[in-house]
C-alpha cells in the first residue's frame, strides 16, 4: 500500500503530542508534591520515558502487537524483536497508509505514560532504584499482556485476536489498557509501600499550584494526540474523538468545581485541574463511540464521581499521595462502562450500540468483563511485583531520608535555591537566605485536599 502522507503526518504529530504528555504529567505531579520531593516526583516520570522507550523497541512492541501462535489470545511473540526489518516495511497492515514504525512509535508513548501515571501514588517514599526496576518489570508483565488483550488483532475476519478484542469490548484509546490499569496498579503499590510518615494527621498540600495548572494544560494538549491519534488517520473518526476530548473535559472540570463549591464552599485551582484530568481519562475509551452530547454526559458523571472518590483514601486508609486511584481508576471505569450505555454506531459503525441506542445490555456486560479482568490481573500481578522488589532490595526509603526529603537524599539536589547573590568589584558575596530556606513552606501549616 502506498504511504498516505496526510495520515503519516498526523500520526507523527500525534506521537509527539502523546510523548509531551509525560513531561506534562511530571509538572502536574510535581506541583502536587511537597517542595522537598518535587524533583524525585518529576524524575519518576522522566525515567519512565528512558526505560520503557528501550523496552518497547527491544521486545515490548513485539509482545503487544504480534501473533503469539497458540498463545495469541493472551500475549504476542518475538517475531518483531528489536524491530528488525520493520524499517523496510512501507506501511502498516491496517489500511491507514502509515509506515509501520510510525505505529510503533505512537504505541510506545502510550506504554511510557501508563507507567508514569502510577508514580503519583507513591510520592515522597519510593526508592528511585526500586522504581526503575519496577518500571521494567511492570511494563513487561502487566502492560504488554493487557495491551495485547485489548488492541491486537491479525486483521483477518475470524482470525486471531486478543481475548478482550475478540470478546467485542470497546476501548478506543486506553480506558482499560492505560487508566484502569495504572490506577489499580497504583493501589496495589500503595498497599505494599504503606503510608507516608505523618499521613493523614499532618497536612501535605501541593507546593506549586501554577505547576499543576501548567501540567493539566500540557496533558489536555497532548491528549488530542492520545485520543484523535488513535483513529490512525486524519479523518472523520479523528474529528469525533477530537471534539469529544474537548467537550467531555470541559464538563468534568465544571462538575468537579461545582462539587467543591457545594461541599467545601470554594472552587479551587487544584480542583479544576483535577477535573480536567478526570474528564480526559473518562472520555479516552469512549471518544470515538459516542456523540458530543454523550461526551458531555460522561464528563459530568466522571467529574462529580472522581471529586468524591479522591476522598475515599481518608475513609479507607490507603495513602494514594496524588489521587491516582480516585482519578484514573475511577475515571477509567466510568468511561469504559458508560460506553455500554451511550455508544452508538451512528457515530462510528466500527463500534456497537449501547443501551440507549437500542443495543440492549450486551455491550455493557462486555465492558464490565473487560474492566473486571483488567482490575484483577493488574492488581494481583502488581502486588506480587512490588512485594518481591520490597523483599529483595527494599522499595521504601528510610524514615530519616523521608523526613529530610527524597530530593536531597536520592538525587543530591533541591528544586529551589533561595540564596541570593549581589555583585561586587570582581567578586560576588552571598546574601543570607530568607527564613523559609528549606522546603518553601512550613510543612506544619499545609492543608489537605479532599
Amino acid at each position: 500500500m502506498t504511504v498516505d502522507s496526510g495520515n503519516t503526518a498526523w500520526m507523527l504529530t500525534s506521537a509527539a503530542l502523546v510523548l509531551l504528555m509525560t513531561p506534562g504529567l511530571a509538572f502536574f505531579y510535581g506541583g502536587m508534591s511537597r517542595a522537598k520531593s518535587v524533583l524525585n516526583m518529576m524524575m519518576m516520570s522522566f525515567v519512565s520515558i528512558a526505560v520503557v522507550g528501550m523496552v518497547w523497541v527491544v521486545y515490548g512492541y513485539s509482545l503487544a502487537f504480534t501473533s503469539g501462535g497458540s498463545l495469541s489470545s493472551f500475549i504476542g511473540g518475538f517475531g518483531d524483536w528489536g524491530l528488525v526489518g520493520l524499517e523496510n516495511v512501507a506501511t502498516a497492515d491496517d489500511g491507514s497508509g502509515i509506515p509501520q514504525l510510525v505505529f510503533v512509535a505512537f504505541q510506545a508513548t502510550f506504554a511510557i505514560i501508563t507507567v508514569a501515571l502510577i508514580s503519583g501514588a507513591v510520592a515522597d517514599r519510593a526508592k528511585f532504584g526500586a522504581w526503575v526496576l519496577f518500571t521494567l518489570v511492570w511494563v513487561t508483565l502487566v502492560y504488554l499482556p493487557i495491551a495485547h488483550w485489548v488492541w491486537w488483532s491479525d486483521g483477518e475476519e475470524g482470525g486471531q485476536a486478543g481475548w478482550i478484542f475478540d470478546l467485542g469490548a470497546l476501548d478506543f484509546a486506553g480506558g482499560t489498557v492505560v487508566h484502569i490499569n495504572a490506577g489499580v496498579a497504583a493501589l496495589a503499590l500503595v498497599l505494599v509501600l504503606g503510608k507516608r510518615k505523618g499521613w493523614p494527621k499532618d497536612p501535605m498540600r501541593p507546593h506549586n499550584l501554577p505547576f499543576v495548572l501548567l501540567g493539566a494544560g500540557l496533558l489536555w494538549f497532548g491528549w488530542f494526540g492520545f485520543n484523535a491519534g488513535s483513529a490512525l488517520s486524519a479523518g472523520s473518526t479523528a474529528a469525533v474523538a477530537f471534539i469529544n476530548t474537548i467537550v467531555a473535559t470541559c464538563a468534568a472540570a465544571f462538575a468537579w468545581i461545582v462539587v467543591e463549591k457545594l461541599r467545601d464552599g470554594s472552587s479551587t485551582t487544584l480542583g479544576i485541574a483535577s477535573g480536567i484530568v478526570a474528564g480526559l481519562v473518562a472520555i479516552t475509551p469512549a471518544c470515538a463511540f459516542v456523540t458530543p452530547l454523550g461526551a458531555i454526559a460522561i464528563g459530568l458523571v466522571a467529574g462529580a464521581l472522581c471529586a468524591f472518590a479522591v476522598g475515599l483514601k481518608y475513609k479507607l486508609g490507603y495513602d494514594d499521595s496524588l489521587d491516582v486511584v480516585g482519578v484514573h481508576m475511577v475515571g477509567g471505569i466510568v468511561g469504559a462502562l458508560l460506553i455500554g450505555i451511550l455508544a452508538t454506531t451512528a457515530v462510528n459503525d466500527a463500534g456497537a450500540d449501547g443501551l440507549l441506542a437500542g443495543g440492549g445490555l450486551g455491550l455493557l456486560g462486555k465492558q464490565a468483563l473487560a474492566v473486571l479482568a483488567t482490575l484483577v490481573y493488574s492488581f494481583v500481578v502488581t502486588w506480587v511485583i512490588a512485594k518481591v522488589i520490597d523483599l529483595v532490595m527494599g522499595f521504601r526509603i528510610g524514615d530519616d531520608d523521608e523526613l529530610a526529603g527524597i530530593d536531597r537524599t536520592a538525587h543530591a539536589e533541591t528544586a529551589y535555591d533561595f540564596g541570593a547573590v549581589r555583585a561586587g568589584s570582581g567578586a560576588t558575596a552571598a546574601v543570607p537566605a530568607p527564613v523559609h530556606d528549606e522546603g518553601v513552606q512550613d510543612e506544619t501549616k499545609e492543608e489537605v485536599r479532599g
